[in-house]
């Protein structure tokens, strides 16, 4: 596992979802997302508790200390700089823990889980709030196997709802969001 093409991938994901964080309208924080039951805060907090819960795993404490409640974009901004240190640091982004699918690492877990949901969710914040919601082409063959490898798991409750139908012209991001159940 190259840990360093793992802290670059992430940054990559990572401004995809900055960018829309960014992109939030001071009064758009409690927008419904395409996530049932979540405003864009809800989904904010989400992800920042998928970075602090991502290095917990391997007794990492991600020290935060900005509120998603107070000030949204400077507590991304600070979780995701936390985690950046982290990755940058091989022998803290290699730590394993054994995790819902067995044996891993903090690096794996960043690269797969929270990869998956940086593309994802930057979608769900952009749908949102109005911005821009073309993700990067070149993961979304990536995040779709790794969708398709989920089996079952993914229709589990609170995490991707039942595949929405598409036409059979729709385009690579709109075939994955609708796997993912969400409508493109």
């Amino acid at each position: 596992m190259d840990t360093a093409k793992i802290a670059e991938r992430y940054r990559k994901l990572a401004a995809e979802f900055t960018r829309r964080v960014e992109g939030v309208p001071a009064d758009g924080w409690e927008s419904p997302t395409p996530c049932a039951g979540w405003t864009a805060r809800d989904l904010l907090r989400h992800m920042i508790d998928n970075h602090t819960n991502a290095a917990g795993h391997v007794g990492i404490e991600l020290e935060l200390s900005e509120s998603v409640e107070d000030a949204p974009v400077a507590a991304w901004h600070e979780a995701r700089t936390a985690l950046e240190k982290v990755l940058d640091d091989p022998s803290q982004a290699g730590k394993e823990y054994d995790g819902y699918f067995g044996r891993t690492s903090l690096a794996a877990t960043v690269n797969d889980f929270l990869g998956f949901d940086l593309l994802v969710h930057s979608w769900d914040l952009a749908r949102a709030t109005g911005q821009d919601e073309t993700l990067p082409a070149d993961e979304l063959d990536r995040v779709f196997e790794m969708a398709r490898g989920l089996g079952d798991n993914l229709r589990m409750e609170g995490v991707c709802g039942p595949e929405v139908g598409v036409p059979e012209t729709a385009s690579e991001q709109d075939r994955l969001l609708a796997f993912l159940g969400r409508r493109p």
